[in-house]
């Protein structure tokens, strides 16, 4: 088992950068590979972006390609999400999750474990 907490989210100008933090615990944390999803209001649940559980291989949304960033710091069993060149359209709540998988990195139902999700305005 693993439990997720996320942090870091916020109120921010568009053009300027958050990063939120996924911070896992649970004796097999380190095994999960974790993605990021965020989800704004009336819309579906969207894959942001996806790193291994050795940190290899960040996969990413096409609308977030060179703005974001996922890392991970295996010592802190934290996973990163740095956010740069914010846009309104980016407004959503932000969740991490987990899964002992990779296949299917962007879909969200093949992750078992969440995170209760960080909130990410960016004002225009």
């Amino acid at each position: 088992q693993v439990q997720l907490v996320e942090s870091g989210g916020g109120l921010v100008q568009a053009g300027g950068s958050l990063r939120l933090s996924c911070a896992a615990s649970g004796r097999t944390a380190y095994r999960y590979n974790v993605g990021w999803f965020r989800q704004a209001p009336g819309k579906e649940r969207e894959f942001v972006a996806h790193i291994t559980q050795f940190g290899t291989d960040p996969t990413y949304e096409d609308s977030v390609k060179g703005r974001f960033t996922v890392s991970r710091d295996s010592a802190k069993n934290t996973v990163y999400l740095q956010m740069n060149s914010l846009k309104p359209e980016d407004t959503a709540v932000y969740r991490c999750a987990a899964s002992l998988g990779t296949n299917n990195a962007a879909e969200w139902r093949a992750y078992p474990h969440w995170g209760q999700g960080t909130q990410v305005t960016v004002s225009s």
